[in-house]
Order: structure tokens, then C-alpha cells, then sequence
């Protein structure tokens, strides 16, 4: 059985369905939302609870993926198309289908950076969505 922690390879990777990356980079995104809530300081859970939803809802998502798109290196972008470009079925309430598919594209990345082996890209592009959204 490999390691939860070692890193997939690139022929994984690609084999890997881009919803199961996505499905990934949604635990990846929402643990990154936790942790910076947490080291905020003291809040109740209710309180926590409605600030990550702030970060993770699909349209909160949307607009963190636009503000990380320049830095993303060739790669990522590829990764970032087939996210956006998966079939999806259906789409929650409070958010549009273009902006479902960024969300999207937005998990699959951080699925792609987590499983191979780039926790340390994640941390980069989430303090860049941060600073911008911390700016705006």
C-alpha cells in the first residue's frame, strides 16, 4: 500500500479522474480555510463555521481562482482548463454554472499541487488569494 503522504507521478496523475482532483483539492482548500480562521484568534464554532463558508463557497472560490490565475506556471493552467472544462452535473443554488466550473478548476488544482507532492505551492497560491481578498 503506498503512503497517503508520497507524492504521485506525473502518469497518475494524468490518469487520475480531474473530479477526484477536484474532490481532493476541496479537503486541501477547506483544511488551508480552517487553519488560517483558527490562527485568528478565538471565535465560536457557529462563528468559524459561516467565515469558512465565506472562503469555500463556490462563488468565494470564482474569484480566488481569477486572482491566482497570472501566477500560475504552464502546467497549473492545464491542470486549472481541466478542471474548468469537467462535466459537472448540476449546480448548487447561489452561484452560476461558470462560476461552479472555476470553483471547480480552482479544487483540482490544489488536489493536483496536494497529490504531487507541492503542499508547499498550495500554502503559496492560498496566502496570495488571502492577500488580495485581506486588500479588497
Amino acid at each position: 500500500m503506498t503512503p497517503v503522504h508520497e507524492p504521485l507521478d506525473a502518469a497518475a496523475l494524468q490518469a487520475m479522474g480531474v473530479l477526484n482532483l477536484a474532490h481532493v483539492g476541496d479537503a486541501v482548500y477547506e483544511l488551508l480555510v480552517r487553519t488560517h480562521l483558527s490562527r485568528l484568534g478565538a471565535q465560536t464554532i457557529a462563528e468559524q463555521h459561516k467565515r469558512t463558508i465565506a472562503y469555500v463557497s463556490a462563488p468565494a472560490q470564482a474569484a480566488a481562482a481569477e486572482r491566482i490565475l497570472p501566477a500560475l506556471t504552464e502546467r497549473e493552467h492545464a491542470v486549472f482548463r481541466r478542471g474548468r472544462n469537467a462535466r459537472v452535473h448540476g449546480t448548487p443554488a447561489g452561484c452560476t454554472v461558470a462560476q461552479y466550473h472555476a470553483a471547480t478548476a480552482l479544487e483540482a488544482l490544489f488536489g493536483w499541487l496536494w497529490l504531487s507532492g507541492q503542499p508547499q505551492r498550495c500554502e503559496t497560491l492560498f496566502a496570495m488569494i488571502l492577500e488580495d481578498k485581506d486588500a479588497s
